[in-house]
């Protein structure tokens, strides 16, 4: 045997040896990395989990994929004001192709009905949808974004936000508060609430204790009566039990489900406290900022989506349910008087005159609220309330149930 093949016969032992330590090691290295990198809330993309069955490119390698909490004060899938938040976090999943995952909670599962500021202006929770109304205690302007007595509707507030300059109001008055906010969801023109006596004169409040939120409860308490402040979950066992003489929530399609028309006799309109509520989705801004611009983009325009299509799933529902509660369990459905809402609507300025006084930024955000209602008031008076009058008279139309 040559002294070439002594040698070669010495090496090809170790060069195998070799090559068994480097494929073990790639072998724990590819076991083991894996599952900290499923732990960790922000994932990235490998090049082999970019590519699908088939081969076609799904995701980037590289790419982030965000796991975020979502907390709400609503009912878990709750009829329209829980079902948004679902509808979003879907949206955005299906929009980012899976990078941006959201789980929703609903009222109490992870947090309390009314902790979702709390929660997400902490970092706690990335994502909260609720109503702006209920943060007043923090600040007292906040009531603007969701709904004020006598103020705009659905339309019209969307028009102020989005094109009128509401929205830098609204995210100004977050921004010290860690949050960013978007609105959506609208329920559109509330009903007047449920009561179990009638009310025939402004005298008839004096005594009764009822659940409305925001500056509707001040003008209540001034009108004589006394406003609490309770999650939707607990109304009907408050209303039940004696706890609250009366109740707003929101409206046919809401209340229907609540099942208020077992508790309650009079079912009152129209909802002069809440013309227009929107419902809003708040962000952690440091959250937010941590998102590609893609990313940001599309929590946008699909908090916009859920915005207006809130509002169609109300108009589309509360019509019928309206006619099942009057035709089917025949509810005593009426108007407020008109004493009744004259009484409301000057003690709405009382308040606002008040508030304004005790806090510049209610005044500020009030005045150009004010001021932007004057004007689309003005512009409806020929457009949608002129037709209004027009079809009714053409058609000679009455609610008939």
């Amino acid at each position: 045997m040559s002294k070439i093949q002594k040698t070669q016969q010495g090496i090809l032992p170790g060069i195998i040896a070799i090559l068994l330590i480097i494929i073990v090691v790639l072998f724990f290295l590819l076991v083991f990395q894996s599952p900290s990198i499923q732990k960790s809330s922000v994932q990235k993309v490998s090049a082999s989990a970019a590519q699908s069955k088939n081969g076609t490119a799904t995701l980037l390698a590289g790419q982030n994929i965000y796991e975020w909490t979502l907390v709400t004060t609503w009912p878990k899938n709750f009829p329209g004001l829980g079902a948004a938040p679902e509808n979003l976090a879907r949206m955005l999943k299906e929009m980012s192709n899976g990078r941006l995952n959201i789980k929703v909670h609903g009222a109490g599962q992870l947090v309390p009905a009314l902790g979702v500021f709390g929660a997400v202006s902490t970092g706690s929770a990335q994502m909260g949808h609720s109503a702006a109304y209920y943060w007043r205690g923090k600040m007292p302007a906040s009531v603007f974004f969701t709904a004020v007595p006598f103020g705009m509707n659905a339309q019209e507030f969307n028009g102020w936000l989005h094109h009128g300059g509401g929205l830098a109001l609204w995210r100004e008055l977050y921004a010290e508060h860690n949050l960013i906010p978007f609105a959506a969801g609208n329920t559109g023109v509330q009903m007047g609430g449920w009561f179990n006596k009638e009310i025939n004169s402004i005298a008839d409040v004096q005594g009764l204790k009822m659940r409305i939120p925001g500056i509707g409860g001040d003008v209540f308490t001034r009108a004589g009566g006394t406003a609490v402040n309770i999650p939707g979950g607990e109304l009907y066992t408050s209303l039940q039990s004696g706890v609250i003489d009366a109740t707003e929530w929101v409206g046919p399609y809401n209340d229907l489900a609540f099942g208020f028309h077992q508790i309650a006799k009079h079912y009152y309109y129209p909802g002069w406290h809440e013309p227009g509520p929107a419902l809003e989705l708040i962000v952690n801004q440091e959250a937010y900022e941590s998102l590609p611009q893609d990313l940001q983009k599309m929590i946008e325009v699909a908090a916009r989506a859920v915005n207006q299509d809130m509002l169609d799933e109300y108009t589309a529902r509360s019509q019928g349910a309206l006619k099942e509660l009057v035709t089917k369990h025949q509810v005593d459905i009426r108007p407020f008087p008109n004493d009744v809402l004259k009484a409301f609507a000057d003690m709405s300025q009382q308040v606002y005159g008040e508030l304004s006084e005790k806090d510049a930024t209610f005044k500020a955000v009030y005045q150009h609220y004010r001021e932007y209602l004057e004007s689309v008031r003005g512009y409806h008076m020929f457009s949608e309330q002129a037709y209004f009058e027009a079809r009714d008279e053409a058609q000679a139309l009455l609610p008939t149930f």
